[in-house]
């Protein structure tokens, strides 16, 4: 079931607009980043939020899939407060972990994606439970095609977890079922978030400036 809006945190800019003085930003970025959306202590504490909620909605064995590139800081810190929690019987969620890089085509005919696994790593995933993990989720449209194209191969359940969701015009309307926070439409950088391959490195998810823009621009 998608998350309903009132069960995640809705970002904006005239409530979420932290100075750059009140927290520490890597020297290389000062000039590259507006302001702070979300401290990377709220991101930590609201992992455990959506980690909590996942050990509870889960029975048997999961297997978590990180999408690369941006996802895999989120998805290290969902683990490990995956691993470190039980549920109300005493028992742990048994975990494996799978790797994947999802991209989009087009052509004169279809739409749809392509993924990193191979067609045999792909059939191991028949009956298992699987926990998509995105670091953002835009328009939606290369999920809502990658969950098509996984059904291909009956897996007994989906699941997907985001720690963003984007706030445009140009979504589909999807909504993952576990949602960190909602943004606003603006680049956003840090916590694994890149521009142009930069700013992974930064703790806190950041609004980029016009600076950091022409700075990294390619």
């Amino acid at each position: 079931m998608p998350m309903k809006p009132e069960e995640y945190i809705d970002v904006t800019p005239e409530k979420n607009h932290y100075s750059l003085e009140h927290f520490v930003i890597p020297k290389h970025y000062e000039k590259d980043v507006s302001s702070i959306l979300i401290p990377h202590g709220v991101i930590m504490d609201r992992i455990q939020k959506l980690a909590r909620l996942i050990v509870d909605d889960t029975t048997g064995p999961l297997v978590v899939c990180c999408i690369l590139k941006g996802g895999h800081q989120y998805f290290a810190d969902l683990v490990n407060q995956i691993k470190a929690l039980t549920k109300n019987n005493g028992m742990s969620v048994p975990l494996s972990l799978e790797f994947i890089r999802v991209k989009s085509y087009k052509n004169d005919q279809s739409e749809g994606v392509t993924i990193s696994m191979s067609e045999s790593e792909c059939r191991e995933l028949e009956g298992k439970n699987l926990l998509i993990v995105e670091d953002i989720i835009d328009t939606g449209k290369t999920m809502v095609k990658l969950l098509e194209r996984l059904q291909d191969y009956k897996p007994k359940s989906v699941r997907v977890t985001s720690l963003l969701v984007k706030k445009t015009e140009r979504s589909n309307g999807y909504i993952p079922d576990y949602v960190g926070f909602a943004i606003p439409d603006a680049f956003v950088v840090g916590y694994a978030l890149d521009y142009n391959e930069y700013f992974r490195d930064l703790d806190h998810i950041c609004v980029i400036s016009e600076h950091g823009k022409k700075a990294y621009a390619v």
